[in-house]
């Protein structure tokens, strides 16, 4: 079974930085793409990045695109999130969750794990 703990949020006041992680069991990371998704209040889960098997694709909702960036250190079976320039609307639980193959996806659908979320708040 493939496990993700989510590490690294907290509190930020506007125009921070917070860098996410996402720790992964298992031997298969390097072969499967990953991805961060984001939750606020009251609001569905959206995308927010992804990353192929090799780190060679990245995607990006247009909301985050140029202020966060995502890498995986495939020999540490981990998956990062760095986010800069934080605003108050990027306030949110954060996910990160594992794809079915190794394209990068922006699609909900195609993430089979999912880890148990970090809580970023961004203060104005």
């Amino acid at each position: 079974q493939v496990q993700l703990v989510a590490s690294g949020g907290g509190l930020v006041q506007a125009g921070g930085s917070l860098r996410l992680s996402c720790a992964a069991s298992g031997r298969t990371f390097s072969s499967y793409a990953m991805g961060w998704f984001r939750q606020a209040p009251g609001k569905e889960r959206e995308f927010a990045a992804a990353i192929s098997w090799s780190g060679g694709t990245t995607y990006y909702a247009d909301s985050v695109k140029g202020r966060f960036a995502i890498s995986r250190d495939n020999a540490k079976n981990t998956v990062s999130l760095r986010m800069n320039s934080l605003k108050p609307e990027d306030t949110a639980v954060y996910y990160c969750a594992r794809a079915r193959g190794p394209i990068a996806t922006m699609t909900n659908d195609e993430y089979a794990y999912w880890g148990q979320g970090t809580q970023v708040t961004v203060s104005s």
